[in-house]
């Protein structure tokens, strides 16, 4: 894949910093089952509340079963069908809502995510793209592939591999090439208490007992 920089205010692992949501994919490569099985693994072992995974992933592998990825391409939105019909592989993660005793587990959503940000940065290591998507129909989802009631159809997850750069087609470009944002740290990352910024420093006593905040004040 080709590289896409972000800005950081400290260094992250290349495998974060690597991981995007592309959509150009190439349709004549294919995943091989190991590559796949691979994928799995690594949602496999996500943490999750009390290690009970509330995890389910449907997978629907073009090369070995056209017929439920297509039923999967289908589910999508039509924006999103335009670009994900090129991906050899589809995959719908649902969340259990119930716990152990059939009791509400409020963190199943949670742990899925953490699991599909697992599958995703697996797919980074083994030079693969994923792109997660909420536009897809729930109800077809789960008419289609027969999904308990217990269980919450959450995203639609593509994986393949990135289209060559010289052949991304022109209305596809700007999209790929568009800068990856972010909010910057005090947005969303709060220090101690509600909407206190956190700071990018500590105060020690080296400083003379000052921090600076993200805004670069002195504190």
């Amino acid at each position: 894949m080709f590289d896409k920089k972000i800005d950081v205010n400290a260094p992250i692992h290349e495998l974060i910093s690597a991981r995007w949501s592309g959509r150009a994919y190439d349709s004549d490569k294919i995943l091989s089952r190991s590559e796949i099985i691979s994928l799995l693994e690594a949602a496999r072992w996500a943490p999750s509340c009390s290690g009970i995974q509330p995890w389910r992933f449907i997978v629907c592998d073009k090369s070995s079963n056209e017929n439920s990825w297509r039923i999967a391409l289908e589910c999508l939105s039509p924006g999103n069908q335009d670009w994900a019909k090129n991906a050899p592989l589809l995959l719908l993660s649902c969340a259990d809502t119930m716990g152990q005793k059939n009791n509400i587990n409020r963190w199943g959503e949670h742990d899925t995510g953490a699991a599909s940000e697992n599958l995703s940065l697996q797919a980074t290591a083994l030079g693969l793209m994923v792109h997660q998507m909420g536009g897809f129909s729930v109800e077809k989802a789960i008419n289609h592939f027969n999904i308990p009631e217990r269980y919450i159809p959450m995203a639609m997850i593509s994986v393949g591999y990135q289209l060559a750069e010289d052949k991304i087609p022109e209305n596809m470009r700007e999209r790929e090439y568009s800068d990856r944002t972010r909010n910057s740290l005090d947005i969303n990352f709060f220090e101690g208490t509600w909407n206190e910024p956190c700071l990018l420093y500590t105060s020690d006593a080296a400083d003379e007992g000052l921090g600076v905040d993200l805004g670069g004040r002195r504190i």
